[in-house]
């Protein structure tokens, strides 16, 4: 398996939004919120307990990031 369609961690996943410029909103039950911190607004739904993530969660949370699948997993190393 590829290193960019592997699955990722909760861990993994908030390491990569914060480097995409998202921060911690809010958690409601076990879904955490992600917010732009920039323009256009943009949330990201993080559900943890899902974790490691398939490729259909990553590729919804990369959707709702507005960025590209691989774009998402090379965020990881920045």
């Amino acid at each position: 398996m590829s290193r960019w369609k592997r699955p990722l961690t909760a861990r993994e996943v908030k390491r990569i939004l914060t480097n995409l410029g998202f921060e911690f909103r809010e958690q409601k039950g076990s879904h955490e919120q992600w917010v732009s911190k920039t323009a256009p607004f943009r949330k990201v739904t993080v559900d943890c307990p899902k974790a490691p993530f398939s490729h259909i969660l990553i590729d919804s949370m990369a959707r709702q990031a507005g960025v590209k699948v691989r774009d998402f997993y090379e965020a990881l190393d920045r």
